[in-house]
């Protein structure tokens, strides 16, 4: 038995003076889910966003949302 894909685009390279607009251009895409790569500065050398722009995403879309860990301390 086959399971379907499932299409889930990062926002990593999103225009995030325009997130709001960048995550519903997904989903009028169709995406399944947003993928958000959360990385902390330590335990990989890159820093990019945490809690709190991703909820002001989340008036944005409907779109479910996943998180890709890339920290040390993922209950801060």
């Amino acid at each position: 038995m086959s399971r379907p894909i499932q299409i889930a685009p990062s926002v990593l390279p999103a225009d995030f003076s325009r997130l709001g607009e960048e995550v519903a251009a997904l989903e009028a895409a169709g995406v399944d889910l947003i993928q958000w790569d959360v990385m902390d500065g330590q335990f990989v050398p890159n820093l990019t966003f945490g809690p709190d722009v991703i909820a002001s995403a989340r008036p944005h879309t409907s779109v479910p949302f996943e998180a890709h860990l890339m920290v040390y301390t993922p209950d801060v």
